[in-house]
């Protein structure tokens, strides 16, 4: 049983920054994280960020350039940076790992004020 926490969520002002971190509670070598989602009032969850297979980076239009993904493998952590946020960023964000199946973390709220 994999649990994932995310943290540094918040409120900000458009413009500004915040750094989300996702922390697995297991240390295996084959745990694999799998990305960043956000989902707003009202609408799907959607893909913010993952990684493609050959190990590169995919964003979703409305976030590149502007965020940014990252790992840790020795902390078994993942990242996100957000910079020049904006108010249509504001959701629940949530990680994404597998570990033989698909877990999830509780999400965490970032509000972007206008």
């Amino acid at each position: 049983q994999v649990q994932l926490v995310e943290s540094g969520g918040g409120l900000v002002q458009a413009g500004g920054s915040l750094r989300l971190s996702c922390e697995a509670s297991i240390r295996v070598s084959n745990l694999k994280f799998l990305g960043w989602y956000r989902q707003a009032p009202g609408k799907q969850r959607e893909l913010v960020a993952t990684f493609t297979r050959d190990g590169a980076t995919y964003y979703a239009d409305s976030v590149k350039g502007r965020f940014t993904m990252s790992r840790d493998s020795d902390k078994f952590t993942l990242y996100l940076q957000m910079n020049s946020l904006k108010p249509e960023d504001t959701a629940v964000y949530y990680c994404r790992a597998d570990y033989y199946r698909d877990y999830w973390g509780q999400g965490t709220q970032v509000t972007v004020s206008s």
